[in-house]
């Protein structure tokens, strides 16, 4: 006899964190002022910052240390800048109250879920812990875990292997470029809440199944849902 894999019918919904489910990106920018102040950067600003949205710490470190001539090796600022962001994280973490309602409600319809970011795995588990989204997400999956980050589709894909679900299957909420350009890769269907107003326009984007230009102040649940379970 044959033996199939099980699968929930119906659509797997994955999230990403920072800037999606949780308005988390002052507290990235904040932990990354006071790293590279560390290092005699004075001019890191939110501007700056804001390129990076969306990419792995890794990667967005890699880059800075290179832009500002920095000799300490990335693995420690890597260590540096996780160590502040989750102190900071632990101390407050906001989530956006209409993703909130979505969760639950896809929660409550039996809808699998869970959360691809960019971040460290500790990150990861500090924010849903400290707002109370660990009830929905026992499934996570860091981009210290696989082999290329966001835009490249396998933290997206690594979600949908765990979740034993198909590409096809999966909707990602995203809410930078280089997510939706992963999503896209990936071979699945795309929310798009733009996090900076300025990306809107980005090709990725225009490629979304569904967008809020208006980004998390226009973005609603119940459209989200209806797209999802409609």
């Amino acid at each position: 006899m044959t033996s199939h894999a099980v699968t929930t019918p119906g659509p797997h919904v994955i999230f990403d964190l920072d800037g999606t489910l949780v308005d988390s990106e002052p507290n990235y920018y904040e932990a990354g002022r006071r790293l590279l102040a560390r290092y005699g950067v004075r001019d890191f600003d939110w501007e700056v910052n804001s390129r990076f949205i969306g990419i792995s710490t890794l990667e967005t470190l890699t880059v800075l240390r290179g832009e500002y001539g920095i000799v300490a090796p990335v693995e420690e600022l890597l260590a540096g800048k996780n160590a502040l962001y989750l102190e900071l994280a632990r101390a407050s973490t906001e989530v956006f109250p209409q993703m909130r309602v979505l969760v639950e409600r896809l929660h409550a319809a039996g809808v699998p879920m869970s959360v691809a970011s960019g971040s460290s795995r500790a990150a990861i588990g500090a924010v849903l812990a400290v707002t109370g989204l660990d009830a929905y997400f026992p499934l996570y999956v860091s981009a210290e875990e696989v082999a290329h980050g966001k835009p490249e589709p396998d933290v997206f894909l690594e979600a949908a292997r765990r979740m034993g679900a198909e590409p096809a299957d999966c909707v990602v909420l995203e809410d930078a470029p280089a997510g939706a350009a992963a999503a896209h890769a990936a071979g699945m269907r795309c929310i798009a809440v733009p996090h900076v107003p300025e990306t809107v326009s980005d090709p990725a984007f225009k490629a979304a199944d569904l967008l809020f230009p208006g980004g998390q102040t226009a973005f609603t649940a119940e459209a989200a849902y209806r797209l999802l379970l409609g």
